[in-house]
């Protein structure tokens, strides 16, 4: 059972991560955001799943457990005899993430909960009284958009309806899954760290892209953007979450000003059959521990 171990848990999540350094910025960025999020969160789970695998394992190997179920406990410690810290290992990797999603989900909840009420009852598009530079998306069923009047002074005409179509893009894709899905998978497993931050970045992006198509011009989102970003300072973002930060913005307003490129689709399968190696792996675990009990129960 510890090559699963070694696969899902060590190696796998640090090939995720690799291949979407690799292959990120070869797709166009709607694309690469789904599957790269969706990549980490199966690598994610996959993890975990082994991970409790190995938690049953340690479990089923205690003397007391084995004699209420009749299997002989030696024979489940045998299986990783030469590698004893493994099941141990699990049980505090598994309480840790499960606690790390834990808090991540219910923070999310959390901001949600607190932004819709912000904007209950009120217009698609809310221009707060704030002097406070900011325009951000509320996800929710309508998702509303929100410009403080400080972030309204800094823009042109034209260039708040860029940053009002770069909003309504992520409410209309929603980009706030695929966020939330790469955090509690980055929280999950620390390899995958990158990975939401990049998928962070592409939702960005996706939008930007969006955004040039409903206004129509490239150049004045990128404008929109850079007079957003200078209007809120280097460390608040224009956007959806922390992809507007640091040297994010310069990339994006470049990329806006270049030619639309076209991403070729059969780089995405690389994280995309990473990610499925791992969960054939996972069931694999499953059927191996189940051996191992049958072969645990006969020996007893």
């Amino acid at each position: 059972m510890f090559d699963h171990f070694v696969w899902s848990v060590v190696v796998a999540p640090a090939l995720v991560s690799i291949a979407v350094r690799l292959i990120a910025e070869r797709l166009a960025p709607g694309r690469a955001a789904q599957a790269v999020a969706w990549s980490a969160a199966a690598t994610a789970a996959a993890g975990m799943a082994n991970l409790f695998v190995f938690t049953l394992k340690a479990v089923a190997q205690l003397p007391a457990v084995g004699t209420v179920f009749g299997w002989s406990a030696h024979t489940v410690y045998q299986d990783t005899a030469h590698v004893p810290w493994v099941p141990l290992l699990s049980v505090v990797l598994l309480a840790a993430s499960v606690a790390a999603v834990t808090v991540t989900a219910l923070r999310h909840r959390r901001v949600l909960a607190r932004a819709r009420h912000l904007t209950d009852g009120s217009a698609t598009v809310l221009v707060l009284p704030d002097d406070r530079p900011e325009a951000f998306a509320v996800p929710g069923r309508p998702g509303r958009i929100v410009v403080t009047t400080g972030m309204r002074e800094h823009l042109t005409a034209t260039q708040l309806d860029a940053v009002i179509a770069h909003e309504r893009a992520h409410l209309d894709a929603g980009h706030h899954r695929l966020v939330a899905v790469a955090e509690m998978a980055a929280v999950a497993h620390p390899a995958l760290w990158w990975v939401a931050r990049h998928v962070g970045y592409l939702v960005e992006r996706a939008a930007d892209e969006q955004a040039a198509r409903d206004v129509g011009s490239r150049r004045t989102v990128a404008h929109a953007i850079g007079r957003a970003c200078l209007a809120t300072g280097p460390e608040v973002g224009l956007g959806l979450n922390a992809a507007g930060r640091g040297g994010a913005v310069p990339r994006r307003v470049a990329s806006l000003l270049d030619p639309p490129r076209r991403g070729a689709s059969g780089w995405q399968l690389i994280p995309v059959l990473l990610a499925a190696s791992t969960l054939v792996w996972t069931v694999e675990a499953v059927w191996d521990l189940i051996e191992l009990l049958l072969k645990a129960g006969l020996a007893s």
